[in-house]
């Protein structure tokens, strides 16, 4: 018996999830984010999970062409678009779609050699000050656009919210205003709402919508979202037990004693694997479907639970870190982070499991 932690990719879950976009969003078209290896659940089994998508969008060059090179053959949008003529070469010769955000990829466009033109969108920045141009020049950057050889259809036009998880902030709406005070006109397909604006912010709900931390079932909100199925269940076993006395330190720099005689089990997964180091005592994990609280402090390879509630646990026994009846929001909320960061974390070493 393997005693390696791993995690649990339930792709019916996924299907699921992206039935509630379309819920919240009927009018809109769906771009699936499958970007950074599906936010840690494996790019290509969540492809094929969320192939009822009507396009994919991923991050980064590379991330576009390893899905081509998995046989994937539906639309695809980079959202960082191309940085170099190889790039943009590549992504013409697969039928990539690539953001233009930047005067500097304008300059690529024009200056590279393409057998084949491809269709781009422009990324307005209307608030978040990341990515995008400045707004005014929407109409002066779509005809310069419209005029490039090399491109041989601007797809839509596109932006990005900050704060659409703060329900409180009118500051999406006054992004919102800005992209269509901006693209009044354009009759061109558009696209605004992440996965907070598809479940808060209706009048985001454009022709397209690009859903990803809901797509893996974690809210986007400080609250769970209670529609929603959690797609990762993160899990190992118990390798040890040992009783301790009154006032035993219990791991490194003995940040935490033992407040009476007690049984102490050790969980085989660390921040080695993904579970992160900051996690507080007090922490909970579920054991044999029941809450023990984490003690001391998370090392590599192991991390330690209070038994005092489980005294008939036993070794070998299994331990939810997150997921189905733990959800990731209430663990990235102890360690001060969000769910986002949890997913991405999970280190190549912990075996995956699809069902």
């Amino acid at each position: 018996m393997s005693f390696a932690p791993w995690i649990e990719i339930d792709t019916q879950a996924l299907k699921h999830n992206l039935t509630v976009v379309r819920t919240h969003a009927p009018g809109s078209k769906v771009m699936a984010v499958i970007k950074a290896n599906a936010y840690g659940h494996g790019v290509l089994q969540a492809a094929a999970a969320l192939d009822d998508a009507d396009a994919f969008a991923v991050a980064r060059i590379d991330e576009a062409l390893a899905l081509r090179a998995a046989g994937i053959r539906k639309n695809l949008l980079v959202l960082a678009g191309a940085h170099s003529a190889q790039e943009l070469q590549q992504a013409a010769k697969l039928d990539v779609q690539v953001v233009i955000h930047h005067h500097a990829q304008l300059q690529l466009l024009q200056t590279t050699r393409l057998e084949l033109p491809l269709r781009v969108w422009l990324k307005l920045d209307t608030g978040m000050h990341r990515l995008g141009f400045p707004p005014s020049e929407t109409e002066q950057l779509l005809a310069q656009l419209h005029e490039m050889p090399n491109v041989s259809s601007v797809a839509g036009v596109l932006t990005h919210l900050a704060n659409a998880d703060d329900l409180g902030d009118d500051y999406t709406r006054q992004q919102l205003q800005t992209f269509f005070s901006a693209t009044d006109g354009a009759e061109l397909d558009r696209s605004i709402a992440n996965s907070a604006a598809i479940l808060a912010w209706a009048d985001s709900h454009v022709e397209w919508v690009r859903p990803g931390i809901m797509l893996y079932g974690a809210s986007p909100f400080s609250a769970a979202v209670q529609e929603l199925q959690p797609v990762m269940t993160f899990a190992s076993t118990l390798i040890s037990i040992k009783n301790v006395s009154a006032g035993a330190a219990i791991g490194y720099g003995g940040i935490w004693t033992a407040p009476e005689p007690m049984p102490v089990g050790v969980v085989a997964v660390g921040y080695g694997d993904g579970y992160p180091r900051e996690m507080p005592s007090g922490t909970p994990l579920l054991l044999n479907g029941k809450p023990v609280p984490l003690v001391g402090r998370v090392s590599m390879d192991t991390l330690m639970v209070d038994l005092r509630q489980q005294p008939q646990a036993q070794v070998g026994d299994e331990v939810i870190l997150w997921g189905k009846a733990l959800p990731a929001e209430t663990i990235a909320s102890a360690a001060n982070t969000i769910p986002y960061t949890l997913f991405c974390g999970i280190t190549d070493r912990v075996t995956r499991r699809i069902c």
